[in-house]
């Protein structure tokens, strides 16, 4: 198998473990981050009514100042914590999708975290 299909495979089996313990409930909803190249989206979702409660992405019109480095990261984590805080939502499970949690990952989740949402 080629490099990058290994790598794809290894991200796709690390997705599967996390997501087999961290699910989110009314009370602690599920925070879900995904990174590409060039874009950041964060929603936090409520896996027992499938529904999404808040989202955040750099493509939305008041965020487009926000690139794809890990001090911008830190300001769309603020905004997600923001808009939680607006719904009531102290508490949540956190979901890095794969990812390793370090740069871009963990800023979005200390910005949460200044905002004042327990992870």
């Amino acid at each position: 198998m080629d490099r990058l299909g290994n790598k794809k495979n290894r991200k796709r089996r690390r997705k599967i473990h996390i997501r087999k313990k961290v699910s989110g409930t009314p009370d602690r909803p599920r925070m879900s981050i995904f990174k590409s190249n060039r874009h950041l989206y964060i929603q936090v979702i409520d896996d027992l009514h499938g529904r999404t409660l808040a989202s955040a992405s750099n493509m939305e019109k008041d965020l487009l100042d926000i690139k794809c480095t890990v001090i911008d990261a830190e300001r769309l984590g603020q905004v997600i914590g923001e808009r939680l805080n607006e719904k009531k939502i102290k508490r949540i499970v956190f979901d890095r999708n794969g990812n390793s949690y370090h740069g871009i990952i963990k800023s979005i989740a200390e910005g949460a975290r200044k905002a004042g949402v327990q992870f």
